[in-house]
């Protein structure tokens, strides 16, 4: 069982990695303002029914480098009950390639549920 579990756990943590950045984008797209980290999370958290649920710090290196790559944009504001936040937007690069990403995403998807279906397989 061990063994089985220790697989999922790998799975799950490979797929986590080729879909973060999609989420992320998808959930500063919808959103109408600007939000900081832990605003992203707690998306992630009750729109994917935990499944999306992960570490608030491990969003923050896909952040930067997503602004770095021009899909995002921040600013930092002061906050009342705490430290400074850093609030992300997603831009209007983010915006073209969420469009893309969602169709290479359903495309994926489909073949993927094809294979599992067994309309792949002769």
């Amino acid at each position: 069982m061990d063994d089985i579990a220790g697989h999922l756990k790998k799975f799950q943590k490979e797929l986590a990695a080729g879909t973060v950045s999609l989420v992320l984008l998808a959930v500063l797209g919808q959103s109408r303002q600007a939000l900081y980290g832990y605003q992203i999370a707690k998306r992630l958290e009750d729109v994917g029914q935990g499944v999306l649920a992960g570490k608030q710090s491990a969003l923050y290196p896909v952040l930067r480098n997503m602004e770095a790559s021009g899909l995002l944009q921040s600013e930092v504001e002061p906050s009342v009950s705490g430290p400074p936040r850093r609030y992300y937007r997603i831009t209007r690069l983010g915006r073209d390639v969420l469009r893309e990403w969602v169709a290479a995403w359903e495309a994926t998807r489909q073949s993927v549920d094809t294979v599992l279906q067994g309309g792949g397989v002769a």
